[in-house]
């Protein structure tokens, strides 16, 4: 369950169900806080057999399905005429080589599909996000410009073909050097979709990585960039902004390296939670029938909506989107002065995220069945979140 209030809480649970009427601002810091499992380990499953939620009591037969939409209602900004281009939220791939053009198209235009809705009980400083950027090789880019308009393209990622051995540390500097121009812009990095295993690509990823931890930047990993991760977990461990979205296959290697064991499918959430504890409590979306996340203190699941037909690129469109919210759950952890530590806002990016991913994925299967594609999915996007969070 979503629901949880422990002594952590920074409220007195008795004192606050009396103030929620008295304030907005309350009212929503208590949306927050129900949303967040705080206090342990949480063993609920969100599914849509269950009837929506009555009131602000919580006992174990509340429903589920509620509290994962109130997430989303929770952090999804309001729309504001009043804000410029870019003050929404700045949300950039780092992705694309040869062989792979569409999956940092995917997370990248998802990102920037997911638009603000008007929610009446929350009012937020930012909109969302409203630019996008792939950082991607020079052979990638203009094949990803030719996809959309909208996208900001970078060139600026070598392979080794490309680079004569003397010349790398050269090139190395440069590609940080035009990172670093962008870093500070950036509310998420996306790492990974479509980024292929090049040696030198990697090498220049593993430095990027390391300055987005400098910087502060959250960063969402997925694809080639789990498979860096795996054999470098340094580059991640002890970094409480990051999340790892890894498949069967992605979380099969992560659980070998780190755990030394097998996949346990009969203890999953206990060997979740010991997976994200060891990696040094970052957050991990175990993407299934169900998703499972944890950061090494609690453990959620999302089984709510979702599709039969898995077709490729739907992992693109998961990181895009739960980049989009964590930046926003992390926006309302700073504005409303809460703390971090007790209110993870990584585990509301990827609760939203994953709960959005899987509605818009049933929506497009609604319509095209078997043919469904990802840009089927990606274009239901933008229903999914007006059917939770409405614009009037």
């Amino acid at each position: 369950m979503l629901v949880k209030l422990g002594v952590n809480s920074g409220f007195g649970a008795k004192s606050c169900i009396y103030m929620l009427a008295s304030s907005a601002v309350l009212r929503r810091q208590q949306l927050v806080i129900r949303c967040l499992g705080v206090g342990g380990y949480s063993n609920h499953n969100i599914n849509t057999n269950q009837k929506p939620m009555q009131g602000v009591g919580f006992s174990s037969g509340a429903s589920l399905e509620a509290d994962v939409e109130n997430v989303l209602r929770a952090i999804t900004p309001t729309l504001d005429p009043n804000r410029h281009k870019g003050q929404a939220g700045n949300i950039a791939v780092i992705g694309g080589c040869r062989e792979y053009t569409g999956a940092p198209y995917f997370a990248a235009i998802s990102a920037l599909k997911i638009v603000s809705l008007i929610n009446e009980s929350i009012s937020f400083s930012s909109q969302g996000a409203d630019l996008s950027h792939v950082f991607c090789t020079r052979d990638a880019a203009s094949v990803i410009k030719s996809y959309s308009p909208e996208l900001i393209v970078h060139p600026i990622l070598e392979e080794s073909y490309s680079v004569r051995d003397e010349d790398k540390s050269f090139i190395l500097e440069k590609v940080l050097g035009e990172v670093d121009k962008w870093m500070e812009r950036f509310d998420c990095l996306v790492i990974g979709p479509g980024l292929g295993r090049d040696p030198f690509l990697l090498d220049c990823v593993s430095k990027i990585i390391k300055h987005a931890r400098q910087s502060n930047v959250p960063i969402v990993i997925d694809g080639d960039g789990l498979f860096l991760i795996t054999n470098c977990l340094d580059l991640v461990s002890g970094y409480h902004l990051a999340v790892l979205t890894p498949n069967v296959n992605e979380y099969k290697r992560l659980v070998q390296k780190v755990l030394s064991c097998e996949v346990n499918d009969e203890d999953a959430r206990e060997q979740l939670l010991s997976l994200a504890k060891r990696i040094g409590g970052v957050t991990i979306l175990r993407k299934g029938k169900a998703d499972l996340i944890s950061d090494g203190e609690i453990v959620e699941s999302v089984s709510i909506y979702g599709s039969p037909r898995r077709c490729g690129g739907q992992g693109d469109i998961l990181s895009g989107s739960v980049a989009v919210f964590l930046s926003w759950a992390r926006q309302i952890v700073t504005d409303e002065n809460l703390s971090i530590s007790s209110r993870n806002p990584t585990m509301l990016g990827c609760i939203a995220g994953s709960t959005l991913m899987r509605k818009a994925a049933s929506l497009a299967f609604e319509n095209k069945k078997r043919s469904t594609l990802t840009t089927d999915i990606i274009e239901c996007l933008g229903r999914s979140l007006q059917d939770i969070c409405p614009v009037p």
